[in-house]
């Protein structure tokens, strides 16, 4: 059964706010995501972007579109079955090993290696490889992470110690595995669930 939820996060690090449509199917480990983001720290800009996983959560496509004073990018980040990234269709051989796609000052992005592992259910310490997407460049570079997670708490989430470079969070996940607070980067004001019967909520 498809799972849909709409979160909202006032993103902190870029002085701005994004809204995420994203669709679990947990049988299957896949997820499909829509989002929007508007910023203005460097400068203004809005960010539009869309991103479908395979299974265990693996990217699979990231369209990005960024616009700025400069004018309008575009980017589509693909990883084929092979593990072969592309941006644009020219080869990154630099990502090879990577799994998941890092679209920067967009939490939902640290949402895939978080489900794949369960670190938002058990401890465990996690290295990884990711393609990480510049904002509002679009530029996309190798990016060497840590996931720490520390097991669920009793609220129902879990505290997950994130590591790249020398930058160290300490990122608060809800029960499904989204962002609920990241320390220097954003917190989530809101979150909508899907109901079975078509009606949604607000759980926050």
């Amino acid at each position: 059964m498809i799972e849909s939820s709409t979160l909202t996060w006032e993103v902190t690090g870029s002085r701005g706010y994004e809204t995420a449509w994203v669709d679990l199917d947990p049988g299957r480990s896949l997820l499909r995501a829509r989002g929007r983001a508007v910023g203005t720290d460097p400068e203004p800009y809005w960010i539009s972007y869309a991103l479908e996983t395979g299974e265990a959560y693996v990217t699979r496509e990231l369209r990005v579109r960024a616009e700025s004073a400069a004018g309008a990018r575009e980017l589509v980040l693909r990883r084929d079955g092979d593990g072969r990234w592309s941006a644009d269709g020219a080869p990154l051989p630099e990502l090879t090993g990577a799994l998941d796609c890092d679209l920067g000052l967009c939490p939902l992005t640290n949402t895939m290696p978080v489900l794949r592992h369960g670190l938002h259910r058990r401890a465990g310490e996690h290295r990884f490889l990711m393609a990480w997407v510049r904002v509002a460049e679009l530029t996309v570079h190798a990016s060497p992470q840590t996931y720490t997670g520390r097991g669920p708490d009793g609220d129902g989430g879990a505290v997950i110690r994130y590591a790249s470079g020398d930058f160290r969070s300490d990122v608060r996940f809800d029960a499904d595995g989204f962002v609920v607070d990241y320390p220097e980067l954003a917190r989530r004001v809101a979150a909508v669930r899907g109901l079975p019967d078509g009606q949604d909520r607000p759980d926050r």
